[in-house]
Protein backbone atom coordinates (compact mmCIF):
# COMPACT_ATOMS: atom_id res chain seq x y z
CA UNK A 1 0.00 0.00 0.00
CA UNK A 2 1.18 3.33 -1.04
CA UNK A 3 0.79 6.56 0.20
CA UNK A 4 -2.04 8.71 -1.61
CA UNK A 5 -3.86 5.24 -1.76
CA UNK A 6 -7.73 4.94 -1.43
CA UNK A 7 -8.75 2.68 1.02
CA UNK A 8 -11.33 1.18 2.91
CA UNK A 9 -12.10 -0.52 6.56
CA UNK A 10 -13.50 -3.63 6.22
CA UNK A 11 -12.90 -4.90 9.78
CA UNK A 12 -11.46 -3.79 13.16
CA UNK A 13 -8.77 -6.35 14.86
CA UNK A 14 -9.17 -5.26 18.22
CA UNK A 15 -11.88 -3.11 20.30
CA UNK A 16 -11.39 0.28 20.04
CA UNK A 17 -13.44 3.47 20.62
CA UNK A 18 -16.71 4.34 19.15
CA UNK A 19 -15.33 6.73 16.98
CA UNK A 20 -13.09 4.59 15.33
CA UNK A 21 -15.68 1.65 15.05
CA UNK A 22 -17.45 3.95 12.91
CA UNK A 23 -15.09 4.37 10.36
CA UNK A 24 -15.69 0.62 10.12
CA UNK A 25 -16.86 0.53 5.88
CA UNK A 26 -15.36 3.63 5.40
CA UNK A 27 -12.97 4.90 2.44
CA UNK A 28 -9.74 7.15 3.57
CA UNK A 29 -6.71 8.02 1.74
CA UNK A 30 -3.30 6.58 3.62
CA UNK A 31 -1.30 9.54 4.56
CA UNK A 32 1.38 8.12 6.07
CA UNK A 33 3.14 5.00 8.22
CA UNK A 34 3.02 4.27 11.89
CA UNK A 35 5.43 1.89 13.50
CA UNK A 36 3.40 -0.19 16.49
CA UNK A 37 5.03 -2.75 18.72
CA UNK A 38 7.84 -3.82 16.60
CA UNK A 39 5.78 -6.67 15.28
CA UNK A 40 4.61 -4.29 12.59
CA UNK A 41 3.47 -1.21 10.47
CA UNK A 42 0.19 0.60 10.68
CA UNK A 43 -1.25 2.97 8.34
CA UNK A 44 -2.63 6.16 9.00
CA UNK A 45 -5.62 6.95 7.18
CA UNK A 46 -7.13 9.95 6.77
CA UNK A 47 -11.01 10.50 6.03
CA UNK A 48 -13.31 12.91 4.68
CA UNK A 49 -14.15 14.30 7.59
CA UNK A 50 -10.30 16.02 8.23
CA UNK A 51 -10.04 12.55 10.83
CA UNK A 52 -7.47 10.28 10.85
CA UNK A 53 -6.41 7.41 12.84
CA UNK A 54 -3.72 4.27 11.91
CA UNK A 55 -5.06 0.61 11.09
CA UNK A 56 -2.81 -2.63 10.51
CA UNK A 57 -2.25 -3.65 7.21
CA UNK A 58 -5.06 -6.76 7.45
CA UNK A 59 -7.95 -4.18 8.35
CA UNK A 60 -8.09 -2.21 5.39
CA UNK A 61 -8.02 -3.08 1.55
CA UNK A 62 -7.51 -0.95 -1.35
CA UNK A 63 -10.84 0.33 -3.26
Amino acid sequence: MEIGQKVKVYRLRDRVSAPIAKKLGQVGVIQGYKVTDGKGIGVVVQFEDNSSTWFFEDEIKPV
